[in-house]
């Protein structure tokens, strides 16, 4: 996720939507986004039973890897498969790359038994933060995959999109209602053209929406508004009542698309989601909070004001992403309805059957029951410390340790301990990981602090190995001293 601008009051920032699946016929399509930017990733096969135990039915992904897709094969899990943002311009610039894409990432895995329903074509390339520079290259890159799909003889079946935030879109601060939603004036001819193509290719337009973003981008907005218990003052707008900012950044979107021409297109929610660290509003009791009220909305088939029935989303995300950039906020990490070792955070009704219970990852590994922490027996080495702690932090995910975040109360050596231990863990526990000049030992005794886990890291699936690195880097992360 990219760094958000401030939005408009029914503007949620976007990132990616995991979903319920249909455990009944009544319950709607449901799927995840599954990110792999982990230094320790799960087997995809074992992520794929843990889908499947849980009766979720489709993912979203963000490239398409090998290694994650095919473990796809066989499972009935449908899958959007997609070409990143960094291939965007050789994708527009060349139709022969187009078709190469499609033989390699499309056909070959159709033909090894993944269900492919639809192609990205990018990953939000129209965010304010990118400074247009996908702009002039989406368009061409989405005709381009489109023919690509067609000539290889799936357009019927698989559907071309592109993934966008909901920063396309708002309604003016003067008149902050979803009917006076539009596209962004600085893309508004390029959006009417690319709904109106997708419209007549039967695509669906794909919308990142994040309650949670509306929040941490105005600390005035409302808190309540965020979730679907109708604890707060209701918004009114030409006959329709909104109790939530979910149902009026979607509406935003639908008056927004009849005013481009294409009043009935087809909307999927690509990513809806709550982290659970990372900032004062970013926890588990929040993140709970929005899914119960969430999935409940989405088994009962309600919609929004605007557009009532089913509706398709993915929520996002699947499982924490250690190593996601953290620009956007120290919560891009934990996106995440399972830990980095594939449990629930929490107790959840992904079937919409009042089923409370979520089925774990089975067979994850760990390593050995052993944490790095601050030797505080070094007092002549004290002069190192920040040098140290800024160097584990800038290699390491200490985001815990921020504001309002689940470690944020630990104590000055607690700072420095959980500092040490994550490095150690992220380097695969390598004894050399747990010196810093003699100021860290190894402990077999667990060195959690109340709510803040100190964690024991699991045996990484990929083939790729993180590397032991001892070269001076001191990035200021956060300031832990």
């Amino acid at each position: 996720m990219a760094p958000r601008p401030a939005a408009a009051v029914f503007v949620v920032a976007a990132v990616v939507v995991l979903l319920p699946p249909p455990a009944a016929a009544a319950a709607p399509p449901v799927g995840v986004n599954w990110g792999t930017m982990m230094s320790h990733p799960i087997h995809p096969s074992a992520v794929v039973e843990m889908l499947r135990a849980n009766g979720v039915d489709r993912v979203k992904l963000f490239d398409a890897d090998p290694w994650t897709v095919s473990a796809l094969a066989g499972s009935g899990v449908q899958a959007m498969l997609a070409a990143p943002n960094d291939q965007l311009a050789s994708l527009a610039r060349d139709p022969r790359r187009a078709r190469d894409w499609v033989r390699q990432n499309v056909t070959a895995n159709i033909n090894a038994g993944v269900d492919v329903r639809y192609v990205a074509v990018g990953n939000e390339p129209f965010l304010k933060s990118y400074n247009g520079s996908f702009i002039n290259i989406t368009f061409p890159a989405l005709k381009n995959m489109q023919r690509a799909i067609d000539e290889a003889g799936f357009g019927q079946h698989i559907k071309v999109v592109v993934p966008l935030n909901a920063d396309i879109y708002s309604s003016p601060e003067n008149k902050p209602v979803p009917s006076a939603g539009t596209f962004r004036k600085d893309i508004n001819t390029l959006m009417v053209d690319i709904v109106n193509y997708l419209h007549a290719n039967d695509a669906p337009f794909v919308v990142n929406i994040y309650p949670f973003l509306s929040l941490y981008q105005n600390p005035n907005f409302p808190l309540n508004f965020s979730f679907f218990d109708g604890a707060t003052k209701p918004v009114y707008d030409q006959g329709m009542v909104y109790t939530n900012v979910f149902d009026a950044n979607f509406d935003t979107l639908v008056w927004s698309l009849r005013k481009a021409g294409v009043p009935d297109m087809r909307i999927i929610v690509g990513e809806v989601g709550w982290p659970s660290d990372g900032d004062k509003n970013a926890n588990t009791k929040y993140a709970q909070r929005f899914y119960n009220g969430f999935l409940k909305k989405m088994t009962k088939n309600v919609g929004t004001p605007l557009r009532p029935g089913r509706m398709e989303v993915y929520l996002f995300a699947l499982i924490d992403e250690n190593q996601k950039s953290v620009l956007p906020g120290r919560f891009e990490r934990h996106w995440g309805l399972f830990t980095y070792d594939g449990k629930p955070k929490f107790s959840m009704d992904l079937s919409g059957n009042g089923k409370g219970s979520v089925a774990e990852v089975k067979g994850v590994q760990y390593l050995p029951p052993q944490w790095c922490v601050f030797n505080k027996d070094t007092k002549d080495k004290y002069k190192d410390l920040p040098a140290s702690v800024n160097y584990a932090c800038s290699n390491a995910d200490c985001t815990p340790l921020g504001y309002g975040s689940s470690c944020n109360g630990l104590s000055h050596d607690g700072n420095i301990s959980y500092a040490f231990n994550i490095y150690f863990q992220t380097m695969d526990q390598d004894v050399r990981a747990c010196s810093f000049g003699g100021l860290a030992k190894i402990t077999t005794t667990n060195a959690s602090q109340g709510g803040c886990l100190f964690p024991v890291q699991i045996t990484s699936a990929s083939v790729t190995v993180v590397p032991l690195i001892f070269l001076p880097m001191l990035v200021s992360v956060i300031t832990l001293l």
